[in-house]
């Protein structure tokens, strides 16, 4: 199994009492699968993976396996830079009933590129779910390159790679290694960025795992529709249309931008958790500005 389409990197929402909002949660599901997406990751970098607890990350999984239903494809969030504890998230998402796990590069102690092949080596072979390496280098410190990519595609398990490294010419290149090695039909690209999603797709990618899509999945899975179906006309008008949004929500670090849109928005969202800070009032009246824009509020 692979991925196409868009999936949601869904926020964490919070109670005032800092808990995850099970009913907010549940909420925003509906309303993601309702307005078209194809599917939603829980506890990723977006839903606040750093700072919620491994029994709220094991929550989030559930909450989101039973909600769906079967509607759309559930990943899980089960990274972490011990490959110990990374298996034994992997391993929940598989029992729990998920159709993938969302791994990524092991973070803070910046293994070598044959420590990348063995972590993932090592869960391939202690489980049985498709697995979507995550490809982060600004927050990890780590760059998977195109030949360890490669290495790690040839896994049975491994079936995409979430890749957030804005470099296009390395897309180009990781493309051109998995062809040759043919693994291009049995793994997927998926653009880690919102604002590079057309450019990547032009290159081969197969979709997104979006943050913009909290705000507005709508628009944001009708502009991957396009790129599947050739339209790149219309995928680049959705693309400027959106592009002040894909800006906005980076305006600090994700996903504070992100939560305050959605709070504007009348959806369930709450407060971030340290040590993320509250956006900056001149930030908040720009966010505001944008959602106008784009006739959300």
């Amino acid at each position: 199994m692979n991925f196409e389409g868009t999936a949601v990197a869904m926020i964490t929402p919070f109670t005032e009492d800092n808990e995850v909002d099970e009913e907010g949660y549940r909420e925003n599901i509906n309303f993601l699968i309702e307005n078209g997406v194809d599917g939603l990751l829980a506890a990723g970098t977006t839903g606040e993976s750093a700072t919620i607890t491994i029994p709220e990350q094991k929550k989030l999984i559930d909450i989101l396996i039973e909600e769906v239903d079967g509607r759309v494809q559930t990943i899980a969030g089960a990274g972490s830079n011990s490959t110990k504890d990374a298996l034994e998230l992997v391993q929940y998402a598989e029992s729990a009933g998920a159709d993938m796990a969302l791994v990524i590069t092991p973070y803070y102690n910046k293994p070598q590129p044959h420590g990348l092949i063995e972590h993932y080596k090592t869960i391939n072979n202690n489980s049985d779910i498709p697995i979507i390496v995550y490809n982060v280098p600004s927050r990890t410190g780590t760059d998977i390159d195109p030949e360890t990519i490669t290495a790690v595609a040839g896994l049975d398990n491994v079936v995409a790679i979430k890749e957030a490294n804005p470099n296009l010419d390395k897309m180009s290149k990781t493309r051109k290694t998995l062809i040759e090695a043919d693994l291009e039909d049995k793994f997927s690209i998926l653009s880690g960025n919102d604002d590079l999603t057309v450019p990547m797709m032009s290159l081969g990618a197969k979709g997104v795992i979006s943050v913009v899509a909290n705000v507005d999945p709508f628009r944001m899975s009708q502009m991957v529709n396009n790129c599947l179906d050739g339209s790149y006309e219309r995928a680049m008008d959705l693309h400027y249309e959106l592009y002040n949004l894909m800006k906005i929500l980076f305006i600090e670090s994700n996903p504070v931008p992100t939560k305050v849109a959605l709070k504007m928005l009348g959806r369930p969202s709450g407060d971030i958790r340290l040590p993320l800070a509250p956006l900056k009032d001149e930030n908040r009246l720009k966010v505001k500005q944008v959602l106008n824009d784009l006739e959300l509020l």
